[in-house]
């Protein structure tokens, strides 16, 4: 079975030396150091490990789980290990979610080169991979998991227990009768390309069959008349499907390789057999998410407040909020998920430096510097929109001119220290105009203005200088122009002498002055735009409530930030969606906090090529605007959206321990925006079959403002005794969702790929409020 990847897996000395296998410590903490046998399975896609060389192993990792490694220097634990170990001989597995780091240390620098550099090639193959060739590895990695004797073949015995744990119940004589169908060298076993045979069958989709039929003359093929016709009745593609059919035919069309022939002249003739059909509406083209919404396509040239920001809180920590641990780790993390706002915590430190963590708790400690080194080396390895640092400083009057020291030294050019062209702006700049650029949001000692002012009168005064020590003759002058500005100097001097931090740290906040809230009047009459409030979550919606069409007028001309209760001490999450109705910009997630809310919030910053803004609705930019999120009214554009739940494939087991059971799916479907609009349904589970349940079922869905909606597909198993069991979900904005047959490829409670779990649902959305309550 290995060799379906064989042929085009990368393979060099590195690889076959990780093929033999190598011991190395494993460390988990400064007192968990255990030697461990890892060794990278012969299909070159799984690592497995033991406690000693020849002892039983078990599966530590698969590649396709990998997002990375890096240097032993870059890890925080092996550094603190330092003096017991060699840093280069230390390494680090970086996996995709919530997953922990796997921190290793080899026996030599060497072996370390061998597995960091063989890891990274076979991630990169990985990246690379096409649709099919991520059937295959999956695939090769189920038969692995079947053929428990290792002999590169399974029996039928192998296959009934590999069917249990596939999750598909099914007829022990109907299995055999695919088994030996499969089975073309009559050996009683399937080997690699019989499996994927018997796979095939398994896997047939009668409901993709009748489809295709339907628009299909002769049941054989689809003319590019017929695919046209598909295009623009059921996946209303409108004006394009012509150009469209072309692309997608020639994309998806089996290549001449495969029989039957009429694929050899599928592409020539512009005609889409079933299995070209097919892999077309598993294909990105045929996902529900629109491919045109996932690159960077909304105007990035507004001021920042007219966008949501993706922002993270507290985001050194990796655990709770009472013990967990503070880690430069949620800084790489929060921001190579798209964060653009990150908080940061500092307290006065030893030895002078500054440290950041959660106050008053047992979380652990980091150093301020550590932090900002960390943010200069991410900051835009994801997005390169603006980044802003959110500082919460508790620090005496010298650690804060450390934190103003570091800041400048260790951000350089990527600070914002200024106004971008030095004078007083009348609107915040743009994420465009921002772009590679960190700003600091915090306390301030006096306005811009001021700010600005000095500074041209410093320039004034240095100019003076200058021409001084030139020799021109211009004392007179200077000396009045030096008395004219000498008094306000010395005012400021004097209103600077008790300040309540640092000059120097002050200076460096430009557009995002934090002030107290006291009502959206004094905003209104006392604050400037460049200045923004904080909110707790229960403020925040205690004043949707009490003022809902104010809170959107404050927001249209000022940035917000919203942040979770301080009794969420386990790091749980609130629902961003009740804060983003009433325009909120930044708010605040635990993002080390998988489930829901979370869900909501990635599915929010999923488009725009994840570059963590997203303009807001018209409607939530306009500080005239009549806008009441509770209460809304026209001109919003109401629709009826119909959800025909179809069919599901490969959703993967829950229960992992219980070999034998096997879920019982359902599916339900949740809207989230305005209080009217958010709602939920599901479909009917049906019993024991997680591999290709059909549901055929329509859900209906009355929904007043579309813009503000978001749709979350999730998958259960359906428990009577219990809460149903989390399978998957697919959380996306309905302004990025694509009607017609559709796939919806699930996503793990953890946000990375449960590939190749899908869901099969058509999707209609219709003018006006249609039907009943939803």
């Amino acid at each position: 079975m290995a060799s379906l990847l064989q042929g085009r897996l990368p393979v060099n000395q590195d690889v076959l030396l990780m093929q033999k296998g190598t011991l190395m410590r494993k460390v988990r903490s400064k007192s968990w150091k255990k030697l461990r046998y890892f060794r990278l399975q012969e299909d070159g896609m799984t690592v497995w490990h033991a406690r000693q060389v020849g002892g039983r192993a078990k599966p530590s990792f698969s590649i396709s789980d990998v997002e990375t490694v890096r240097e032993g220097h870059e890890s925080e634990l092996l550094r603190s290990l330092a003096e017991e170990f060699p840093l280069e001989q230390g390494f680090t597995v970086v996996f995709h979610g919530r997953r922990s780091n796997l921190d290793l240390v080899a026996n030599s620098v060497e072996e370390a080169q061998i597995w960091m550099q063989g890891l990274q090639l076979l991630v990169d193959f990985v990246t690379s991979m096409d649709q099919q060739e991520r059937l295959d590895q999956w695939l090769s990695d189920w038969f692995q998991r079947g053929d428990k004797d290792q002999d590169g073949r399974m029996s039928f015995q192998e296959v009934q227990r590999l069917l249990h744990l596939m999750n598909v119940e099914m007829e022990q004589e109907y299995a055999f009768q695919l088994f030996q169908a499969a089975d073309m060298s009559q050996s009683d076993t399937l080997e690699g390309e019989e499996f994927i045979e018997f796979y095939k069958a398994l896997t047939k989709r009668a409901e993709v069959q009748e489809l295709f039929e339907n628009f299909s003359a002769d049941g054989q093929k689809l003319t590019l008349l017929e695919f046209v016709d598909f295009l623009q009745e059921e996946q209303k593609e409108g004006d394009r499907a012509s150009d469209l059919a072309l692309e997608l035919i020639d994309s998806y069309e089996p290549s001449d390789s495969v029989s039957p022939p009429l694929h050899t002249l599928g592409k020539l003739r512009h005609v889409l057999s079933v299995d070209g059909f097919l892999s077309y509406l598993c294909s990105k083209d045929g996902d529900i998410f629109n491919p045109a919404c996932l690159p960077v396509y909304q105007d990035m040239t507004q001021p920042l407040n007219h966008y949501y920001i993706n922002s993270s809180h507290n985001t050194y920590l990796v655990g709770d909020q009472l013990c967990g641990q503070s880690s430069v780790e949620g800084y790489i993390r929060a921001l190579k998920r798209g964060c653009r706002c990150v908080e940061v915590d500092i307290w006065d430190g030893p030895n002078g430096e500054p440290i950041v963590y959660h106050g008053h708790t047992l979380t652990s400690r980091i150093l301020f510097k550590e932090v900002v080194a960390t943010v200069a080396q991410y900051a835009f390895q994801t997005s390169d929109y603006p980044v802003i640092l959110s500082l919460e400083i508790h620090c005496s009057w010298e650690q804060q001119e450390t934190i103003a020291q570091h800041l400048t030294e260790i951000l350089g050019e990527q600070l914002l220290s200024t106004t971008l062209d030095g004078l007083l702006p009348t609107q915040l700049p743009s994420p465009e105009e921002l772009r590679r650029k960190i700003l600091v949001k915090g306390k301030k000692l006096r306005t811009l203005e001021e700010d600005l002012e000095e500074e041209e009168e410093e320039e004034l005064e240095s100019e003076l200088e200058r021409e001084q020590e030139a020799g021109l003759e211009l004392e007179a002058q200077s000396e009045a122009e030096t008395q004219e500005l000498s008094p306000r100097s010395k005012d400021k001097k004097e209103k600077k002498s008790t300040p309540i931090m640092c000059p120097s740290l002050s200076t460096l906040v430009v557009y995002m002055k934090t002030v107290s809230f006291h009502s959206f009047t004094h905003s209104r009459e006392h604050y400037r735009f460049y200045e923004l409030s904080s909110f707790s979550e229960t403020k925040a919606r205690r004043l949707i409530k009490e003022a809902g069409n104010e809170f959107v007028q404050h927001t249209a001309w000022q940035l917000s930030r919203v942040y979770p209760s301080g009794l969420r001490t386990d790091s749980s999450n609130y629902n961003p969606q009740e804060l983003w109705n009433a325009g909120c910009q930044m708010v605040a997630m635990n993002v080390q906090t998988a489930g829901l809310e979370m869900d909501i919030c990635d599915g929010l910053f999923r488009q725009n090529g994840g570059c963590g803004y997203v303009l807001k609705p018209d409607f939530l930019r306009d500080t005239q605007s009549s806008f009441h999120p509770e209460r809304p009214i026209s001109p919003f554009k109401a629709r009826t959206l119909l959800v025909q739940v179809i069919s599901g494939q490969q959703l993967p087991k829950v229960d992992k321990a219980k070999e034998g059971s096997i879920v019982d799916p359902l599916v339900r479907v949740e809207v989230f925006g305005i209080r009217p609009d958010t709602t939920r349904q599901e479909t009917s589970y049906v019993e024991n079959n997680g591999f290709n349940p059909y549901w055929g079922q329509t859900l209906c869905f009355r929904v007043l403002v579309p813009e503000l909606a978001l749709l979350r597909f999730v998958v259960k198993d359906y428990n009577w005794r219990s809460r149903n069991d989390f399978v998957g979900q697919y959380t996306l904005p309905w302004t990025c969702m694509q009607q017609g047959y559709r796939h919806i490829h699930l996503l793990s409670k953890d946000g990375t790929s449960l590939h190749p779990a899908s869901i099969f649902v058509h999707i209609c959305i219709r003018e006006g409020l249609e039907g009943g309550e939803s």
